[in-house]
């Protein structure tokens, strides 16, 4: 982490230091690499109250000083609550020596800031998923992961029913209705300041999600995106008002039908290297999306006996489903580039194994690209990220790794259904990352990566996730 927020001074203060300056950007770094946020803090609360440097690179320092605030939230548990959280829920009192072997092995995660170790906020139970150590000292259950009942996907895959492309196959369609809420706390924004905001919105270009339709919106005037971005959302603004929250919410409904092609009965084509779609969806996308010689090397370690777009398929989403179990993550902004993390760290949560999963395809010229929304399960409605990759002659399939780990599901795929198949309860927002929005955005963004929990700002910044909340209702037709 503290790699990643370096690299971010780096970047985003080239140029800013000049002989009028007292603070050059190299002191900042080092203040941050030292794990000393207040003191990077205060450079820069000096530097922008100088008034040296230009509005750009005002706004870029706003954003490390923004970033180094979110770290502090995600670090924000003791050692004494970790081990507070072992004892109540895994029965044992871990020794020193063994914190530190956890500590060692990035599997407890803990960052040391002005001078305090501090542990991510879940680092205790994440142990207990992905440490082979912990697991076996534990007589409880491993905490769950992001995987939802599969009672729904036997019952659905076993009323599928064949499409008109060859090897696709249908699952029942999912009527649902939705209201989604985003609350503003109380005094976050001055009386009387406008608030704005950017609601997650079901996209309508997705073949799998139709009968797409708005019933409601708290407020009358609104911009509806109309899928002109990557992030499909609907803005609306008020004004705030004293010591009260400030609300915003919509109500729509959406049909979801899930698919399934079976990999066997498809013959994958080679794909047009002149083609624009090819040429985009086989290309890196930074930050994120990058061929590094760590990515090459493992992708071609994995793939050597494969030809066909097929087999590197097969191939990529075996090595991470078997190699990098789900854990929750930490926020996406905070993060220089999410595989990378992946990989060091052995863990991901779906968004960093779809990421992951997309960076490899790319690599061996398998086009792939990011969807996300929310799983809309009954009793687990939560944000969820997958990824779809193009067979020419088939078109794209969707693949989620994520849901592709955890126990055997007793139907003909088994838990390979999830490589070329998707379910039907699902809502689809996203049809890329890292997006712009419509209208646009001032601030930055809360989440830099994904938009499923909406965005905030007022007129003198953004608006993080410490200083609202959100909520989704599904219910069933």
């Amino acid at each position: 982490m503290r790699t990643a927020l370096k690299l971010l001074v780096l970047l985003l203060l080239a140029g800013c230091s000049s002989p009028k300056q007292q603070i050059p950007a190299e002191e900042i770094n080092k203040e941050i690499a030292r794990g000393n946020f207040t003191r990077a803090m205060e450079l820069i609360d000096s530097l922008v109250a100088g008034r040296q440097i230009g509005e750009l690179q005002q706004r870029n320092l706003l954003f490390i000083r923004d970033s180094l605030h979110r770290v502090k939230l995600d670090f924000n548990k003791t050692k004494e609550e970790i081990v507070g959280w072992i004892e109540s829920n895994r029965l044992f009192t871990p020794s020193d020596s063994l914190l530190y072997n956890w500590e060692q092995s990035k599997t407890l995660e803990f960052r040391v800031i002005d001078g305090e170790k501090r542990y991510f906020r879940n680092a205790a139970p994440n142990l207990f998923r992905v440490n082979a150590s912990a697991i076996e000292l534990s007589p409880t259950a491993v905490p769950g992961s992001d995987i939802p009942r599969d009672t729904l996907l036997i019952d659905a895959f076993n009323h599928k029913i064949t499409s008109d492309t060859k090897g696709k196959y249908l699952l029942p369609e999912k009527k649902m209705k939705a209201r989604y809420t985003l609350t503003v706390n109380a005094n976050a924004v001055p009386d009387g300041e406008l608030v704005k905001a950017w609601l997650p919105f079901p996209r309508k270009d997705i073949d799998r999600q139709t009968n797409v339709k708005l019933l409601a919106t708290s407020q009358p005037d609104y911009i509806l995106s109309d899928d002109k971005t990557a992030h499909t959302s609907l803005y609306m603004e008020q004004k705030a008002v004293a010591s009260e929250p400030t609300v915003f919410w919509i109500d729509f409904e959406f049909s979801s039908r899930g698919e399934w092609f079976n990999l066997s009965e498809i013959e994958a084509t080679p794909y047009d290297k002149n083609n624009t779609l090819i040429q985009t969806y086989t290309a890196e996308q930074k930050p994120h999306i990058r061929f590094s010689r760590t990515i090459r090397q493992l992708t071609d370690s994995i793939t050597r006996n494969t030809e066909t777009p097929i087999e590197i398929l097969r191939a990529v989403y075996r090595h991470i489903a078997t190699n990098y179990p789900w854990a929750s993550a930490l926020e996406y902004s905070t993060i220089a580039n999410i595989p990378e993390y992946v990989i060091e760290n052995r863990k991901g949560d779906c968004g960093q194994v779809a990421l992951l999963l997309i960076t490899m395809l790319r690599y061996k010229g398998v086009p792939a690209r990011w969807q996300s929304g929310w799983m809309t399960h009954p009793g687990e409605v939560n944000l969820h990220d997958w990824a779809e990759v193009y067979f020419e002659g088939t078109g794209w399939v969707p693949v989620d790794i994520s849901f592709g780990r955890g126990p055997e599901v007793p139907i003909q795929s088994g838990r390979e259904f999830f490589m070329s198949g998707i379910d039907s309860y699902r809502l689809y927002i996203n049809s890329g990352f890292s997006g712009e929005f419509y209208p646009g955005k001032r601030f930055p963004r809360s989440e830099t990566v994904d938009f499923q929990r909406g965005e905030v700002e007022s007129g003198q910044w953004n608006l993080y996730f410490d200083q609202w909340k959100y909520r989704m209702d599904v219910s069933y037709q």
